[in-house]
C-alpha cells in the first residue's frame, strides 16, 4: 500500500512535465519524403512535414490590389507576420504570382511556412501569426487565416490538457455508474479506485521513457483514458471472482486467495495478449508509432500489478464492509439470463454462427474500400472562421489542397531553382508555384519551391502529383528532393503497410502459441487469432461509413466526409484493439477450460462460463466503450477518429463476437475444442490432449 502510494504521489507530480514534453511529430526516417523535409528544417529553419497557414486580406472598396496603394497595403501587412517568429513567407509582393489574387482584385492570400511547432523556434508561431497581422492590418482592411492546422482543432491549441483530465473525469463517472449496476453495492468503487494509481505510474513510467526517446502527443489521451478502461476492467474480474468464492462459502482471506490462480492468472494472461498486440507498433520503422507502442504496453503491465498487488489489499481490508448492502438481490456473479442466452446459442449454433459471420462480414465490406491519407481540408471546421476562409478561398477557384504544398528543394543555385519551378508549373496536377527569391527561400546554393496542387494527397491523384513532379525534376542540376506533406504520408503508407502482413503474421503466432499454452487447445487459439482479426475489419469498416463517407460523423461531431482515414490510424487501431477485444476472449475461454476441467462436457463448459461472464464481458465493454466515447470529446478530428473507432469496435466485439460467435463456435466444434498434438504440447511444456473421438451421448446444456 505504502509503495503505491509512493509511485502515485510521484505519478502526479510528474505527470505535468512529462505531458509538456510529450511531442507531435510524424516523423519517418529514412524515407526520401522526410529527408527532405529535415534537410528543408536545417537549411532554412522550415519543416516540410508542418502543414503551413494561409493569410487572406481583404481591402476595402475602392482599394484593389492592381493599384499600387493596395499591393503596399498588403505587403506591410503580411510582412507584419515576422513578429510571430521564425516564418517563410509566400506572397504577391516577392512572387508577382497572379494567381495569388482574386478576380476582383480585392482579395489576396500569402502562404506561411513555419518550424515544427516542437523546436523553440516554431513553439506558438502559429498561435502569433493572426494576431500580428490584424495588428499591423489598417482600418477597413479585414484579415483571416486557415490552415489544416487551424481546421483540424476546433478549440485552442492549449486546450489539450484539461481535455485529458476532464474525459478522464468523463470515462470514471460512466465507469462507476456500470460497476454499480453489477455490483449494486459501493465495492464498485475498488476498481475506480484502483485505476487512480494505475494510470499515474503509467505517466511517470512515460516520464522516465522521455529521457531517453520522443513519445507521441497520442500517449497522453491513450494512458489516461484507455488506462482507466483496463485497469477497470481487471479489476471487475477479480472483484467479480472474489465475491464468487465468498457466495460460495469461503472467507475474505481465502476468497482473495482462491481468486489468483483464476481470475488473477486470466487477468495476467489478457494484459500480455494486449501487450503482444503492442508489437506491432513497435516493431515497426517508424518513430512515433513506437512511442506510443511503448507507452501502450506499459498500461496493461501497470494494470496487471495493480490489479494483481494492490486490490487484494484493498479487498482484504476494506472489501466486506463495501460489499455488505447491497440495492439489489440479483446483483450477484452468476446471471440466469445469460444461461438461458447461452443454452438457446447452443441448441441453435449453425444459426447463431452464421448470423454473427453475416453481421461481421456485413460490417467489415466498406473497408475494402477505405482511402488512407490526410482528411480532406474542406470536410473539417465546421462553421469556424478557418473553414469560413477556406472555403471562401475555394469559391475564388483555389483548391483546398493549398493546406498540402508540395515542398521542393533544390541544390543547384538560381539557374536549378528556376528551371525546376518552371518545369513543376508545367506539370499535370499543379495549381501554382511560389518561388520567392528572398532569403527565406534561397540560401547559397539551395531554393525552396512551394507547389499548389490541384488534388490533396488523401487522393490518387494527389499521390500520383507527387510521383509524377519526382520524375519531371530528375533531371534538374544539382537534384531536386521532393517534400513536404503528402510526399512524406505517401513513402510511409509505403513502408509500414508494406510490411504489414509481416507484423500481422508474427503477431498472430506469438498469440496463438500463448493462447494454445494457457487453454491446451490448438482449436480455440486459432479461433481466437482469426476472430480478432474480423472482429478488427468490423471497426475498419465502421471508420470508413462514419468518417470516409461522412454517416454519423457530420450529425455527431460536426465533420463532414473526411474522404479518408489518417493513414495511421489503422495500424494503431489494430495493435489496441487486437489486444483489448483478445481480453474478452480470455476471459470467456479462460472460464470455459475451468468449466469444461470440472465437468468433461463442452456444451455445459461454454454455458457456465458465460453464465459467470457474460454480464462481466458486456459490462467492461460498454466501460471501454464509455472511456473512448469520452476521449472522442477532444478538438482534434484524428483523435476522434481513433476513439470512435476504438469504442466501436470494443462494443462490436464483445456483443456480437464473443456472446454470439464464440459460444456458438464452441458449441460446433465440441470435444475438437480440445486438441493439442503430443508435439505442439512438448514445445509449449504442457500434457495434450489426445485427438477426439465422436461422443456417443450429448449431453444436454445447463438450462436447455
Amino acid at each position: 500500500m505504502l509503495a503505491w502510494l509512493a509511485l502515485t504521489v510521484v505519478g502526479a507530480l510528474a505527470t505535468g512535465p512529462g505531458v509538456n514534453r510529450l511531442t507531435h511529430s510524424f516523423a519517418t526516417p529514412g524515407m526520401s519524403g522526410y529527408d527532405a523535409n529535415l534537410h528543408l528544417l536545417r537549411t532554412f529553419g522550415i519543416d516540410g512535414n508542418e502543414q503551413p497557414t494561409i493569410a487572406v486580406l481583404t481591402l476595402p472598396a475602392g482599394t484593389g490590389m492592381d493599384t499600387a496603394a493596395g499591393q503596399n497595403i498588403a505587403a506591410r501587412t503580411f510582412a507584419a507576420a515576422d513578429r510571430a517568429g521564425h516564418l517563410a513567407v509566400a506572397d504577391y509582393a516577392n512572387t508577382h504570382n497572379p494567381k495569388l489574387i482574386s478576380a476582383d482584385h480585392r482579395t489576396t492570400w500569402a502562404v506561411f511556412d513555419m518550424p515544427n511547432p516542437d523546436i523553440p523556434s516554431g513553439a506558438g508561431v502559429m498561435d502569433r501569426i493572426e494576431p500580428a497581422l490584424k495588428a499591423a492590418a489598417p482600418a477597413g482592411v479585414t484579415v483571416s487565416v486557415t490552415g489544416f492546422e487551424q481546421l483540424q482543432s476546433t478549440g485552442p491549441s492549449n486546450a489539450g490538457n484539461p481535455s485529458v483530465l476532464v474525459e478522464t473525469v468523463i470515462g470514471a463517472v460512466g465507469a462507476l455508474a456500470v460497476l454499480l449496476f453489477v455490483y449494486g453495492s459501493a465495492i464498485a468503487i475498488v476498481p475506480l479506485l484502483i485505476a487512480i494509481p494505475s494510470i499515474l505510474t503509467t505517466f511517470l513510467l512515460i516520464f522516465g521513457m522521455e529521457r531517453f526517446t520522443d513519445v507521441s502527443f497520442l500517449a497522453e489521451y491513450l494512458v489516461a483514458v484507455m488506462g482507466l478502461g483496463v485497469v477497470v476492467d481487471y479489476s471487475l474480474l477479480l472483484v467479480t471472482r472474489w465475491r464468487e468464492e465468498r457466495e460460495a462459502g469461503k472467507s475474505n482471506q481465502e476468497a482473495i486467495i482462491a481468486a489468483s490462480p483464476t481470475a488473477g492468472r486470466a487477468v495476467m494472461l489478457s494484459g500480455l495478449t494486449v501487450a503482444i498486440g503492442l508489437l506491432a507498433l513497435v516493431i515497426l520503422p517508424v518513430p512515433f508509432l513506437r512511442s506510443v507502442g511503448l507507452a501502450g504496453m506499459l498500461i496493461p503491465l501497470v494494470a496487471i500489478a495493480a490489479a494483481t498487488t494492490l486490490l487484494p489489499v484493498l479487498l482484504a481490508t476494506c472489501g466486506p464492509v463495501l460489499d455488505r448492502h447491497r440495492v439489489r438481490r440479483g446483483s450477484t456473479t452468476f446471471s440466469r439470463g445469460w444461461q438461458r442466452w447461452t443454452g438457446m446459442i447452443v441448441r441453435r449454433r449453425w444459426i447463431a454462427a452464421i448470423a454473427g459471420l453475416v453481421i461481421l462480414l456485413g460490417l467489415a465490406a466498406p473497408a475494402l474500400v477505405m482511402n488512407t491519407g490526410q482528411p480532406r481540408a474542406n470536410s473539417l471546421g465546421g462553421a469556424a472562421p478557418p473553414a469560413v476562409t477556406l472555403h471562401n478561398l475555394e469559391a475564388g477557384g483555389v483548391p483546398s489542397a493549398v493546406t498540402f504544398p508540395i515542398q521542393l528543394l533544390t541544390h543547384g543555385g538560381p539557374v536549378a531553382a528556376d528551371r525546376a519551378a518552371a518545369i513543376a508549373a508545367a506539370t499535370p496536377g499543379v495549381y501554382t508555384v511560389l518561388a520567392p527569391a528572398t532569403p527565406s527561400f534561397r540560401h547559397g546554393g539551395e531554393s525552396l519551391i512551394s507547389v499548389i496542387p490541384t488534388d490533396e494527397g488523401s487522393t490518387s491523384a494527389g499521390v500520383a502529383t507527387v510521383a509524377r513532379l519526382r520524375a519531371a525534376l530528375a533531371g534538374v542540376p544539382g537534384g531536386v528532393e521532393v517534400g513536404g506533406n503528402t510526399a512524406q504520408n505517401s513513402d510511409f503508407t509505403t513502408a509500414v503497410y508494406g510490411n504489414f502482413p509481416l507484423v500481422l503474421a508474427v503477431i498472430a503466432v506469438l498469440t496463438f502459441l500463448l493462447l494454445a499454452r494457457e487453454f491446451r487447445s490448438v482449436v480455440l487459439a486459432v479461433k481466437a487469432v482469426v476472430l480478432n482479426v474480423v472482429s478488427l475489419g468490423a471497426s475498419f469498416g465502421f471508420l470508413v461509413v462514419f468518417w470516409q463517407y461522412g454517416i454519423g460523423s457530420h450529425l455527431l461531431y460536426g465533420v463532414a466526409a473526411t474522404g479518408s482515414i489518417r493513414n495511421w490510424i489503422p495500424i494503431l487501431s489494430f495493435a489496441f484493439l487486437f489486444g483489448l477485444s483478445m481480453d474478452y476472449e480470455v476471459f470467456i475461454l479462460a472460464r470455459t477450460r475451468e468449466e469444461y476441467d470440472r465437468t468433461g462436457s463442452t456444451n455445459d463448459a461454454i454455458v457456465g462460463a458465460l453464465a459467470r461472464t457474460g454480464r462481466l464481458v458486456t459490462c467492461a465493454a460498454v466501460i471501454l466503450g464509455i472511456s473512448f466515447g469520452s476521449l472522442s470529446s477532444a478538438p482534434d478530428v484524428v483523435v476522434e477518429m481513433i476513439a470512435t473507432g476504438l469504442g466501436f469496435g470494443i462494443l462490436v466485439d464483445a456483443l456480437v463476437v464473443r456472446t454470439l460467435l464464440v459460444p456458438a463456435l464452441v458449441a460446433l466444434m465440441g470435444r475438437w475444442n480440445w486438441w493439442l498434438p503430443d508435439r505442439l504440447a512438448r514445445l509449449l511444456r504442457v500434457p495434450p490432449t489426445n485427438a477426439p473421438e465422436p461422443p456417443t451421448v450429448t449431453k444436454q446444456p445447463v438450462g436447455a
